[in-house]
């Protein structure tokens, strides 16, 4: 059925102007999307479609190119056009956290990191530079690696620090195995930058590592 004969509080662009975009199922918003079906399939029916190959929404945001160009429905055009609105969240989300204070907004800089992290494939270590009063500077991956490790370099960090005249960091990397626990070579690299950077008055205040739902805090755990 073509998505003009609903109702109008059945159809998903006008029930997100009306009830705002908290109301719309996966498939609602991602019709809005797609804006239009297929020869015998109306938006929400091909996005409903696409969330069962793809198995979730997130899943279909992380795909790659060739996994998602490879759906009917779908092609380089959306990709491109979906790209271009995740590069938007995030740097929403890293404007929003530059405004303010990182200390002061501990679950948006957990989201922020989560977004950014979470669904890579490679391990990727990321710096949040902070000014004397704990508000960002920039942040950056410095280091990226295999599945399983990244190589990250302590006198590396003390460079890049300086050059934004850095007075705190922040350090978060990823698991792309999903589980959030630190190793023993997480806690021995926090402990050989924090030295380095100690020598040039620089303090690491946290590093997160982050996993698939959860993100764990070396602040929290006492040992920084």
């Amino acid at each position: 059925m073509s998505l003009k004969l609903l109702p109008a509080e059945s159809r998903p662009r006008e029930k997100l102007l009306s009830r705002g975009a908290k109301a719309l199922s996966d498939a609602e918003l991602l019709a809005i999307f797609l804006r239009t079906g297929m020869p015998g399939m109306n938006a929400i029916e091909l996005a409903t479609y696409l969330l069962n190959e793809f198995g979730s929404l997130r899943a279909l945001l992380a795909a790659d190119k060739k996994a998602f160009c490879c759906h009917k429905g779908l092609g380089p055009a959306k990709y491109a056009q979906l790209q271009a609105v995740l590069e938007m969240s995030h740097r929403h989300l890293e404007e929003t956290l530059t405004k303010g204070d990182a200390l002061t907004s501990p679950q948006q800089t957990r989201h922020y990191l989560s977004q950014l992290l979470r669904d890579r494939h490679r391990e990727a270590f990321y710096v949040l530079f902070l000014d004397n009063q704990h508000r960002v500077i920039s942040g950056e991956v410095l280091f990226e690696g295999t599945i399983d490790s990244a190589s990250v370099y302590p006198r590396e960090v003390v460079k890049r620090s300086l050059e934004f005249n850095a007075a705190a960091l922040i350090l978060a990397h990823n698991h792309p195995s999903g589980v959030a626990e630190p190793s023993q070579a997480d806690r021995r690299i926090t402990r050989r930058i924090s030295d380095a950077l100690g020598l040039v008055d620089i303090r690491v205040l946290d590093h997160f590592v982050v996993g698939d739902g959860e993100i764990v805090s070396f602040a929290e755990r006492g040992w920084l």
